[in-house]
C-alpha cells in the first residue's frame, strides 16, 4: 500500500512537470516581437539575381524584398522567414501540399495555374524581351532579330514564342543557363538573349556585367507575376493589402530601384490588384 501511494504522487508530481513544460514552451513559441515566435515559409528562387537569389551573404532580389516587406505585415520579421526553394515546375504542388505559406518566385498568372492555386497581386509587370550587348546598333525591333542568333535557356518557350510569332528566320540557340548565355553575347557568340525583363535586368545588373549589356525594350508578352497562395487561404486578402501597402510608402519603387536599376530597366507602373494584362 505504501508503495503505491509513493508510485502516485510520483506520477502526480511528474504530471505537474509536464504540464509546466508545456506551458513554457507555448509562451516561447508566442513570445516574438510581431511574428508571435513563429516562422512563416516562404518560397522564392534561389538562382536568380535581381529576383531571387541564394548568396552566401542570405537571400538578394527583387522578389525576397517583396516577400519579406509582405511578411512583416503579416506579422514576422525577417528572421522569422524560413526561405524555401520553388523551381518553375514545384510552385503549384508546393502550395497545395502546404510545403510554403505562400511563394513569390517570377511567378506569372494565367488561367491554368489559376485553377491549382489563387494569387495575390499581380505586383510587378514584366514583359518578354531581349538583352543586347551595349553597343549593339542593329537590333531594333523584334523584326531584326531575323537571321540573329538568338539564345534562352533549354526548356524554355521564350526564344521559340520569338521564332513562332515576330522573327521566323532567328538562329535559335539553347544554353543551359542564363549565365551561359550571357557569356555567349559577352564574347559574341550570340547576339541576343530572351526571355522576361525583369529576370535579364537582374542578369545584367550584375557586378561583372554592369555597363556591358542593355535590354532592348521590345514588350513582346505582358508577364503578371503574382504571390501564390494555397487555393481558397485567407492570406490572399492580407497580401493584397501589404502590396497595395508597399506601393504606397514607396518601398516598392525602391526595390525596383535596387534590384534593376543598374540595368536601365524601365519598370512599368506598379499594377492595380486584381488588373492582370492579357
Amino acid at each position: 500500500m505504501k508503495l503505491r501511494k509513493v508510485t502516485a504522487a510520483s506520477a502526480a508530481v511528474l504530471a505537474l512537470a509536464v504540464t509546466a513544460t508545456a506551458c513554457g514552451s507555448d509562451d516561447k513559441d508566442n513570445s516574438g516581437s510581431s511574428g508571435g515566435g513563429k516562422t512563416i515559409t516562404v518560397g522564392i528562387k534561389f538562382d536568380q539575381p535581381g529576383i531571387g537569389q541564394k548568396t552566401p551573404q542570405g537571400y538578394a532580389g527583387f522578389d525576397v524584398d517583396v516577400a519579406t516587406y509582405v511578411a512583416k505585415k503579416l506579422g514576422y520579421n525577417a528572421d522569422q522567414i524560413e526561405w524555401k526553394e520553388s523551381k518553375s515546375a514545384d510552385r503549384e504542388t508546393m502550395l497545395q501540399r502546404g510545403d510554403v505559406d505562400f511563394i513569390a518566385a517570377s511567378y506569372s498568372i494565367n488561367p491554368e495555374r489559376e485553377k491549382k492555386v489563387d494569387f495575390a497581386g499581380p505586383y510587378l509587370l514584366a514583359h518578354q524581351d531581349v538583352l543586347l550587348r551595349a553597343d549593339d546598333t542593329k537590333i531594333k525591333s523584334p523584326a531584326d532579330l531575323n537571321k540573329a542568333k538568338l539564345c534562352s535557356v533549354t526548356g524554355s518557350t521564350s526564344a521559340q514564342n520569338v521564332k513562332d510569332k515576330l522573327a521566323p528566320d532567328a538562329n535559335l540557340l539553347k544554353y543551359p543557363t542564363y549565365s551561359a548565355c550571357l557569356t555567349g553575347l559577352q564574347n559574341k557568340a550570340i547576339d541576343a538573349l530572351t526571355t522576361d525583363d525583369s529576370i535579364l535586368a537582374g542578369y545584367a545588373s550584375q557586378e561583372q556585367f554592369k555597363g556591358k549589356f542593355k535590354l532592348g525594350g521590345f514588350k513582346m508578352t505582358n508577364e503578371n507575376y503574382g504571390i501564390g497562395v494555397k487555393k481558397g487561404s485567407d492570406l490572399k486578402a492580407k497580401i493584397n493589402k501589404a502590396l497595395e501597402e508597399m506601393v504606397a510608402d514607396k518601398s516598392w519603387q525602391k526595390a525596383v530601384d535596387k534590384n534593376f536599376g543598374p540595368a536601365g530597366y524601365k519598370n512599368e507602373p506598379a499594377p492595380k490588384i486584381g488588373d492582370v494584362k492579357s
